[in-house]
């Protein structure tokens, strides 16, 4: 059997504008990694999509954000950065990854798109297959 888990999430983001220019970098360091906050520009829909890339993985581990459920992620557990194509990819840190380790995801693939006022991430969680019990590389 495949392991398969997906995660989707959509931020509006003038709601996330809002956030940081109210919170400025405050918000940029409890949320974001330093990585993130270079790699977005400062632009505020590139910073939502990545939040929700956050949220997304969040639920395709089964568990939520740290703020909202105590067996949660925290913020700085999700880093999404993008291959000098342009592609975006994850590195999961601390309690995600143990989670993704526990539940046998090891390969995750991430979509990141924004458009309007609208930012989404869907991601894709894939573990090796078994079969009765056994694990096969193919």
């Amino acid at each position: 059997m495949t392991m398969l888990a997906t995660g989707v999430d959509m931020v509006v983001v003038s709601r996330l504008a809002r956030i940081l220019n109210g919170y400025g970098s405050r918000f940029l360091e409890r949320v974001f990694t330093p990585g993130e906050v270079v790699s977005s520009r400062g632009r505020p829909a590139e910073l939502a999509a990545r939040f929700a890339a956050k949220e997304a993985v969040s639920k395709a581990l089964g568990v939520g954000m740290r703020l909202m459920s105590p067996a949660g992620i925290g913020w700085l557990e999700v880093e999404t950065l993008n291959h000098r194509s342009g592609q975006p990819y994850l590195t999961l840190y601390g309690r995600a990854q143990e989670l993704a380790s526990a539940a046998g995801l090891a390969t995750w693939a991430i979509s990141l798109t924004h458009d309007g006022d609208l930012a989404l991430a869907f991601v894709v969680a894939l573990g090796p297959v078994t079969v009765a019990g056994s694990r096969l590389d193919s």
